[in-house]
């Protein structure tokens, strides 16, 4: 076939898979900017640490007189004292002990978590019902506490919370408002029904499956565009650049302007579930891992000291990372001390034990910089408020060029990145969500940036599927 046959053929197939596949991706992305937007103000409904807490009973310090029944030369990875229906109880690697001499536990039926509900919402209760899962609970988080009971309070915001089977918590809670607006937002925007999202394997494969072939159709739009442009002497008819007029100008203009964001915004959307699993965390060194979270014997609470000291706090966290003992007191109003778990005393600085102990954690590397950061940067932060400050971040010149993240009052391990992980902040979370701390951290600019990028989405989406429709129309 000579050049300019396979050059015309090209052309042609490039021009056919953009009409084509552009009818169908366009309605996809009028719905991807429209819920994305929502999205900015509504997220997804979770119940966070802070509500957890505020809703939280008070520990009733004059009925805790048992101890944690743990092996102190086996210290557990997780421990916690916190209420259950009115009864404090130790939380122990999943398992809850009463911590009043004499209680039992009773299960949690309809009746006991009529009572959690109506007291963690402060009202009245006008429905129980045993779920296993619905559209606010499909997540692969809640497995360990189903079935759920779904609890529907009556109060103005029509409050429906949901309380674990296992161990008698709230572990999550919606409005009225927020399951509206998440049905124009979160639920069509990540393609997430309840029928589909329940089956994990199942829901990846239509994501890379569906945004696939619209990266296509983005790339083949960029590439017209470009050859439809003329900037230079040879214009076109009346010195015009482009040579549309009406919706096929709209279309032209919009994609070439803002076809590069949405190019990336596609693209990131595809990496938001790891295809190939190019970017899937590293796996710790468990057997280190559990030497640093538990790797000394737990010393006595005392805890009729601690009931003055913790006088009001809703949860008592121990931990011993890195051999250091300590206590997290949480109270309702979202503050935390922590003290010595010993002493009682308010911790001090600990980086050096921290620093010593975190070695071994990354056997393949060297620590080569270690840093206490007061403020947020690129890779510690938080969509438009400051992250959990200061944090200890250690790095290592392993073969995955490891950062270690961790509470230096504590010693636990916050987070982990790896040259991966690094790299796909950038590409995912940057490109999808325009989250740089200059941005978020000083609205409005972020919600204007945004709206901006949207509205040429918008533009060159809504454009098309009127250009597509009228082209179907006429075939």
């Amino acid at each position: 076939m000579p050049a300019s046959e396979a050059t015309r053929t090209a052309r042609r197939w490039l021009f056919l898979t953009h009409r084509w596949i552009g009818i169908a991706s366009c309605l996809l992305f009028a719905m991807w900017f429209v819920s994305g937007l929502v999205m900015i103000y509504v997220p997804y409904p979770s119940l966070s640490s802070a509500e957890r807490l505020a809703g939280a009973d008070p520990i009733a310090w004059r009925a805790v007189n048992l101890p944690p029944p743990i092996d102190r030369a086996h210290p557990p990875e997780a421990l916690a004292l916190e209420m259950r229906d009115g009864v404090p109880v130790w939380r122990i690697d999943g398992r809850t002990v009463a911590a009043v001499r004499g209680a039992v536990l009773a299960p949690v039926d309809a009746v006991m978590a009529a009572r959690v509900a109506g007291r963690f919402g402060h009202a009245g209760v006008a429905d129980v019902e045993r779920i296993e899962r619905d559209q606010w609970t499909v997540a692969g988080g809640f497995n360990r506490h189903r079935p759920l009971w779904k609890v529907a309070l009556d109060d103005r915001a029509r409050t429906e919370l949901y309380i674990s089977s296992a161990t008698g918590g709230v572990v999550q809670s919606t409005t009225c408002s927020e399951r509206f607006w998440n049905w124009l937002g979160s639920v069509p925007h990540w393609l997430y029904p309840t029928i589909l999202r329940q089956d994990g394997a199942a829901w990846r494969q239509v994501v890379l499956w569906v945004s696939g072939p619209c990266i296509a159709a983005a790339l083949a739009g960029m590439w017209i565009g470009i050859l439809r442009t003329r900037i230079g002497q040879r214009r076109f008819r009346g010195g015009r650049v482009t040579p549309y007029h009406g919706w096929m100008l709209w279309h032209h203009v919009a994609g070439m302007v803002g076809g590069l964001f949405l190019l990336a915004w596609i693209f990131s959307g595809w990496l938001s579930v790891d295809p190939g699993r190019l970017f899937r965390d590293a796996e710790p060194d468990a057997v280190a891992l559990h030497r640093y979270e538990a790797g000394g014997p737990v010393p006595a609470i005392p805890l009729d000291r601690l009931a003055h000291v913790a006088a009001g706090a809703k949860r008592i966290e121990m931990s011993d990372h890195a051999g250091l003992a300590r206590l997290a007191i949480l109270r309702g109003d979202g503050t935390r001390s922590v003290v010595d778990a010993a002493t009682l005393a308010p911790v001090v600085s600990s980086d050096a034990a921290i620093v010593a102990a975190a070695r071994s954690l990354v056997p393949d590397g060297r620590l080569v910089h270690a840093e206490r950061l007061t403020e947020p940067d690129a890779y510690w932060y938080e969509v438009g408020e400051a992250p959990r400050l200061p944090v200890l971040r250690l790095r290592f010149d392993d073969p995955a060029a490891t950062w270690l993240q961790i509470d230096p009052e504590t010693g636990a391990i916050l987070d982990q990145l790896d040259s991966r992980r690094r790299l796909y902040r950038w590409l995912f979370d940057l490109l999808h969500k325009w989250d740089l701390n200059a941005l978020t951290l000083h609205r409005p600019l972020w919600d204007l940036l945004l709206w901006a990028l949207s509205a040429l989405g918008l533009v060159t989406s809504v454009s098309g599927v009127w250009i597509g429709w009228r082209r179907l129309m006429r075939a």
